[in-house]
């Protein structure tokens, strides 16, 4: 399971304890519960807000819309009721995806907002384009995860400005990059049991080459604006090349 946006990740796996790594899976109980019917979830208000911010999302969006349209060209068409799910999770988490099912855990009752709801949902679609596009072992090699969360901090809209603001967190001097690699490494200990010091050369090692992989936006998208043009830029591709 990877981790989405969050605020206070668990510790790290305490040295000399043995402990079987659960990938993350106890953050988000419902995954392992019977799913309840339509009329019974319908009931519940969280599940109806959190259904109906998606569906804005994904309609509305340009950083859902580039990367829906990127996956679909990729083979990997996204379809809402198959591959988006509202569930109740652990408090310290916004959302996550679950690479063994390629589904999106969107936590109902830590979403309050359309835009941590646009946020998440693009952190968790570039997760699924990265499992889409690449040969991803999300289990087994640190490395693999630690490439993936840097793009999505990178590249979701996590590290704005505003967005730092909010969290009482200010600096100017390439302060994006150290908030991509915070970010990137607080994930990480979410959701594997290895010690911080792990989790931060998994991200030391692979950040250059992961940070300056925009695809499919071709840029840091730091605005809605950006990633409108990003968007734009996206679909005059297979324009361009149609005429060659």
């Amino acid at each position: 399971m990877e981790h989405g946006e969050g605020d206070s990740p668990p510790a790290a796996e305490k040295k000399g304890a043995v402990e079987e790594d659960d990938f993350g899976y106890r953050l988000f109980p419902d995954r392992n519960k019977k799913p309840q019917s339509f009329l019974v979830r319908s009931l519940f208000t969280f599940h109806n807000r959190c259904q109906v911010m998606l569906r804005m999302t994904l309609e509305t969006n340009p950083y859902a819309q580039l990367l829906l349209e990127a996956m679909k060209q990729s083979g990997c068409t996204v379809f809402n009721d198959r591959h988006f799910s509202c569930e109740n999770c652990d408090g310290c988490v916004s959302g996550g995806f679950d690479a063994a099912t390629s589904q999106i855990v969107l936590c109902q009752n830590n979403i309050r907002q359309q835009s941590h709801m646009n946020r998440v949902v693009t952190h968790e679609l570039i997760h699924a384009f990265d499992h889409c596009r690449a040969h991803v072992d999300w289990f087994k090699n640190v490395k693999h995860l630690a490439c993936s969360e840097i793009r999505a901090a990178n590249l979701s809209g996590d590290c704005t400005l505003i967005n730092e603001i909010a969290r009482f967190k200010f600096g100017l001097k390439r302060h994006h990059q150290t908030c991509v690699r915070d970010r990137a490494v607080r994930s990480i200990l979410a959701v594997r049991k290895v010690s911080k010091e792990t989790a931060e050369k998994a991200v030391d090692e692979v950040f250059d080459a992961c940070f300056n992989d925009l695809e499919p936006f071709g840029r840091i998208p730091h605005s809605k604006a950006d990633a409108r043009r990003a968007y734009r830029d996206f679909q005059n591709r297979d324009r361009y090349n149609a005429n060659l």
